[in-house]
């Protein structure tokens, strides 16, 4: 299943990155500094129930 992402922010990157993390094909949609951040950075969620750092991630305008 492909799953889009629309809104990259606190909760869409959280629910993304876990759902990226257990094998989805996810793509987040954002736009802005934040697609420019996440295109040269990746996606790093920091939580208490673990931490995650995805490298590369699928973003699109």
């Amino acid at each position: 299943m492909k799953i889009a992402i629309i809104g990259a922010g606190g909760v869409g990157g959280y629910f993304g990155a876990r759902l990226a993390a257990a094998g989805e094909d996810v793509t987040f949609i954002a736009r802005g500094a934040h697609l420019e951040a996440m295109s040269r950075d990746g996606l790093q969620v920091l939580s208490a129930l673990g931490d995650l750092n995805l490298m590369p991630v699928k973003v699109e305008s």
